[in-house]
């Protein structure tokens, strides 16, 4: 089962780090949006093995708020919330 966990740690400032797993391989893209959904930032989007992963996201150009990442590959795409606190 395709499945993203909430970002750690959350509230963050600046930096935190959002882990997935993918069961299958194939192409993997992580987005992070503003609460208007204008696209901030592409963390990933590549191919990936079947596999638990990683990636830091470091928010130092943004202003305090709730923002949204998104994961999704061919056939499923997961969201989440995380706060940014300056």
């Amino acid at each position: 089962m395709f499945k993203l966990s909430q970002n750690y740690p959350n509230p963050f400032n600046p930096n935190t780090v959002i882990n997935f797993n993918s069961p299958v391989s194939g192409n993997v893209k992580l987005s992070v949006y503003d609460l208007s959904g204008k696209q901030i930032k592409v963390l990933l989007n590549e191919y990936k093995q079947a596999g638990y992963y990683s990636v830091n996201f470091n928010g130092a150009g943004l202003s305090s708020g709730i923002y949204i990442y998104e994961l999704n590959n061919d056939r499923e795409k997961l969201i989440k919330y995380m706060t940014l606190i300056k």
